[in-house]
């Protein structure tokens, strides 16, 4: 299996390639959730900041499902679990 390292930048090159993110932060919480479910699968536990244009005009829920379906091939084998914070650009240079 890989290491950390490597599955978080993985995860973050795809977001930024599939979203054309501007700005992309994903942390590994996985040494949190030693001994849950998901974890003894191999999947981790990620917390991101995605920053896209192609959030624009969208509301939460769909941004989350962008998000889901740049990532469709890691969710359920690489990731167990996903928290995120998605912005605009404008949103994000005015710290919201």
């Amino acid at each position: 299996m890989s290491s950390s390292n490597d599955r978080r930048a993985r995860i973050e090159a795809e977001l930024r390639e599939r979203l054309a993110a501007v700005h992309v932060e994903v942390i590994d919480e996985s040494h949190l959730h030693a001994g849950h479910a998901g974890a003894r699968k191999g999947g981790g536990h990620f917390r991101a900041i995605v920053v896209s244009k192609q959030f624009d005009g969208k509301a939460p829920v769909q941004r989350q499902r962008l998000v889901y379906d740049a990532l469709e091939g890691a969710m359920g084998v690489e990731i167990h679990a996903l928290s995120m914070k998605t912005l605009t650009p404008a949103e994000w240079t005015s710290g919201e």
